[in-house]
């Protein structure tokens, strides 16, 4: 097993690196899968050459369903190399597993991507995705033994009819996407699934606090489950999308594949609408978009078996966002702005499950360290995000930006960490080093600087630094063992290549 999944990373990693080696000898008329495709220069479609982010002649590709231009060779591939450095590792029993990797260079994630024109009026975009540090092998002892296990798993997916009509009145793109992640078809980059766009390892340990894990706007279902939308876009200005999402399971398994059974996102039939509204307008060189957002999920909560009806919270998102671009060579600036609103209901299940002496630990009624009593759990629960990010790119070669995030809500007594104590002196630790939540609040704030490099077409090189100044609802001691919010600074370094 060991000597086959070894086989595969070094497969992959060859790959990459048999990539980067071509670019490094390509002009800059080097072009991907899409530009392949249209013949066009990658800074057509990503503003400033910064992908993912889409320009609006990146935007009518897509949603015109990846169809413009002749059919060609459709694949490729993207792979990342990281190196993430935590602030303070010292207030951790046992840093070395915490922050396995803190510090070391690691080959992070590597995608495939099946993608392109089908007909005139059919197109693809899918992505399968390699995590070469998705877990640690557990040995006899029931301990990790230290051995990373890489994965693979379906990961966005976007399939599409479009068409457009246009006359002296009207100009009218229109179609239907069958997709696996609520927003991946949505056109800006300040949507769920596009804001947070540097991949990052999911279980790398020395990434936990990285950029790609603070704060972002998402849709509570993960990018696998299975929905069709349909979307009109008139006159360049008016953009609308509609549709539903249900679990990826039977025919649709495939958006799934990968993914665990326990892992994978259930919902309660296809009663769980998404929508999206959006106003855009172009003058010059400059664009801009304000727009509406919503989805109405209900997600298995895991006490049964999904067919239990009473087993399904109830989550609803709304949000609005903006975007700003100005793109006229040498330079690219885009302003981003994000406000979320995420409010769940605890299923029945949950409710009646809940266990106010913390698991038979206390007798009732818990205390708090300061003997209160401790208050019964919410039954429901609402999360606020706001992010912001100012980007500016020259020449499509240099660029940095500053990124904002503060994610604040309710408090919850059954998201706290601490020492109770009950009527007798009984007293039990629940107290979690460096993840623990000693308020049961979810407040975290911070800043993200980036600035990076582009050497060649489709390479970046770049470095984030991620500064918090509040994590888990305090700025310092947010875990009841002393670990402040800065001691999760975290410095990322990346080379990020796609062809």
């Amino acid at each position: 097993m060991d000597t086959r999944r070894t086989s595969k990373v070094l497969t992959l990693a060859a790959a990459l690196l048999g990539t980067a080696l071509a670019l490094l000898s390509l002009d800059a008329s080097a072009l991907p899968i899409f530009a392949r495709q249209t013949g066009q220069n990658c800074l057509s479609c990503h503003a400033g050459g910064q992908f993912p982010e889409l320009t609006p002649y990146g935007r009518m590709f897509k949603m015109t369903g990846y169809t413009i231009g002749a059919r060609t060779l459709p694949f490729a591939v993207m792979g990342v190399l990281s190196d993430a450095r935590v602030a303070n590792t010292d207030k951790d029993p046992d840093p070395a597993q915490t922050f396995a990797k803190n510090g070391a260079p690691m080959f992070a994630t590597g995608s495939l991507f099946i993608a392109g024109k089908v007909t005139d009026n059919i197109g693809a975009f899918a992505q399968v995705t390699y995590d070469n540090y998705n877990g640690q092998a557990v040995g006899a002892s029931g301990a990790n033994d230290g051995k990373w296990l890489g994965h693979s798993a379906a990961d966005n997916m976007d399939f599409r009819y479009a068409d457009r009509l246009v006359d002296a009145s009207r100009d009218l793109v229109f179609g239907v996407s069958l997709n696996n992640n609520p927003s991946v078809s949505d056109p800006w980059n300040t949507a769920s699934a596009w804001m947070q766009y540097v991949p990052d390892s999911g279980f790398g340990r020395s990434h936990q606090f990285s950029d790609a894990n603070t704060p972002f706007p998402g849709n509570s279902t993960g990018s696998n489950v299975a929905g069709v939308t349909a979307y009109a876009y008139l006159n360049k200005a008016f953009y609308a999308e509609l549709g539903a999402y249900r679990t990826a399971n039977r025919a649709l398994s495939f958006m799934s594949a990968g993914t665990a059974d326990a892992d994978t996102t259930k919902l309660q039939g296809s009663n769980n609408p998404y929508w999206r509204l959006a106003y855009t307008h172009e003058w010059g060189p400059q664009n801009i978009m304000v727009g509406l957002s919503g989805m109405t999920a209900h997600v298995f909560d895991n006490t049964t078996v999904p067919s239990d009806s009473g087993a399904y919270n109830r989550v609803k998102t709304t949000g609005i966002d903006a975007q700003y671009q100005y793109l006229l060579d040498p330079h690219t600036i885009t302003a981003q702005a994000v406000y979320q609103r995420q409010k769940t209901d605890l299923s029945p299940n949950s409710i009646a499950a809940f266990d106010p002496t913390f698991g038979g630990l206390l007798v009732d009624p818990p205390l708090d360290a300061n003997g209160n009593p401790m208050p019964t759990p919410n039954t429901s629960n609402t999360v606020n995000i706001f992010r912001a990010k100012l980007s500016y790119i020259y020449r499509a070669t240099y660029g940095g930006s500053v990124s904002y995030f503060n994610q604040t809500g309710t408090k919850d007594s059954a998201a706290m960490q601490g020492v109770w104590f009950d009527d007798l002196g009984n007293t039990a630790d629940l107290r979690t080093a460096t993840t623990g939540n000693l308020a049961g609040d979810p407040a975290t704030r911070g800043m993200t600087f980036e600035a990076f490099w582009m050497p060649v077409q489709y390479v970046r090189i770049g470095a984030q630094y991620t500064a918090y100044n509040k994590f888990n609802g305090a700025t310092d001691n947010y875990d009841g063992l002393g670990r402040n919010a800065r001691d999760n600074n975290t410095l990322l370094f990346y080379v990020w290549g796609a062809y």
